[in-house]
């Protein structure tokens, strides 16, 4: 049923008219899709992960990102991988819950509504974890979502 729950679609960062990345989140991850450039061997790609910084490229070029990050990560936890012709960046989020509304601090943040969903699917994924034996995938809230993060006390760590 928590399947039910995981993001629809990904948000896409666009920057001049070209896509940058794609990413969406979870209650614990955000993920970051780039889309790889043809004809250039896969060794040569890279990605370093700080507490609060991303910076991802080609070997002996400038980073294709080299950016803040929006909140801090574990970087223990965070890594990379080459699926095909795209870089999957698995950042751990330190902060269990906190709905992101950008992955890079001051860059192609959701607008209100989007960001408002995206808090309230998070919420509805919190309470599926929490209650396995019940389904949220139907489940509305109105009027204002809580913080996926803080309500009743924070979450509960397993």
């Amino acid at each position: 049923m928590a399947e039910k729950l995981a993001p629809e679609k990904r948000h896409s960062f666009v920057h001049n008219g070209q896509k940058v990345f794609e990413w969406d989140q979870t209650l614990e991850e955000l993920n970051i899709y780039i889309t790889l450039p043809e004809n250039v061997p896969k060794k040569l790609f890279y990605c370093k992960v700080e507490s609060k910084h991303l910076e991802v490229g080609i070997k002996g070029n400038p980073p294709y990102l080299n950016h803040d990050l929006m909140n801090p990560v574990k970087t223990d936890c965070s890594f990379w991988t080459l699926e095909d012709d795209t870089m999957h960046v698995t950042l751990q989020k330190r902060d269990i819950g906190q709905t992101w509304s950008s992955p890079i601090m001051g860059e192609g943040q959701l607008d209100p509504l989007a960001s408002d969903l995206e808090q309230k699917r998070l919420m509805l994924q919190r309470f599926q974890e929490e209650n396995p034996g019940f389904d949220f995938s139907q489940a509305q809230f109105s009027g204002n979502c809580p913080d996926p993060r803080t309500f009743m006390g924070g979450i509960r760590s397993t």
